[in-house]
Formats: structure tokens, sequence, C-alpha cells
């Protein structure tokens, strides 16, 4: 699976995501390992946790973004994300959560996405507002966010 953007292209995470890993010796957390751990057990999780972002021009990996497991009874399901520090403040952040928001809703199983950071996180809290999300509570140090299906 593959969701291509202006300058990103990702590819969903699986045994061929972390090879790519290796080779380019990328580590920003566990999310991305443990996502393809879980895939052997359940594959329908597919396209419900971790993908690559990766840069179009060169293929480098910048960091991952996804979903935090399948849609609930609900029809909502969490996003997020993590990238390098060197490539903060390029808005690739903003173009990745952008580029699994359209996927999400166009899929018709999600009417609303979700997502949690901490009151310090300024960066993050701005990928969050410039993607349209809106707060909705805090709790001690994080901050609650969503957005809603236009239809």
């Amino acid at each position: 699976m593959e969701i291509e953007t202006g300058r990103l292209k990702m590819i969903s995470c699986d045994s061929e995501s972390i090879r790519l890993m290796k080779d380019q010796k990328y580590e920003n957390g566990p999310q991305a390992a443990n996502h393809v751990k879980a895939l052997l057990d359940d594959p329908s999780i597919d396209g419900w946790g971790s993908w690559l972002v990766l840069r179009k021009s060169d293929g480098v990996i910048l960091g991952d973004a996804g979903f935090k497991g399948k849609p609930n009874p609900e029809k909502q399901v969490e996003i997020g994300y993590g990238f390098l520090e060197c490539y903060w403040g390029m808005g690739y952040a903003t173009e990745a959560v952008e580029g699994l928001l359209d996927c999400a809703f166009k899929a018709n199983m999600v009417e609303k996405v979700v997502a949690e950071t901490d009151r310090n996180n300024s960066v993050s809290i701005r990928v969050l507002k410039k993607v349209g999300m809106e707060e909705t509570n805090e709790h001690a140090d994080m901050i609650y966010w969503q957005l809603i299906r236009q239809r």
C-alpha cells in the first residue's frame, strides 16, 4: 500500500519496510517494528498502523506516521507521527498527516480522527492545527484533538 503527496511517498510498514529502515539506519522508536509483528498475527490491520514517510526525490526516510489501529465501532481512529528532528519545520509532517487523513476519510470507514499531543510540543500542535484538527480537551500535560469527516 502506498500514499503519494506532492513531495512524499508513504508506504505501509511490512517486512520489506523493515529492510529499508535497516539499510538507511532509520531509528525513530519502535512503532514500525511493532506494527510489522502485529501484522503477522492480523493481516487486516494493514494500512491501519505505521507508514514510512519517504521523500519522493531520493527515497530518504524522513519519519513515520500512521494510525493506532483500525477504526473502532464509532468509525474513529487515532493518528500519530514522528519525524527525525533534522526534518522538522519543512512541512513534511503536515503533508504526511494530510495524506493519511485524506486516505482515511476516502475509505468511508472513518468518520472521526483523533490525536493527542504534549502541551509543550509546539511543533506537533502547529501540525494538528494546520491540518484542521480542533482541540477538544486538555488533561494534565496532554491536549486532545479531533477532525470530523466533512460530508
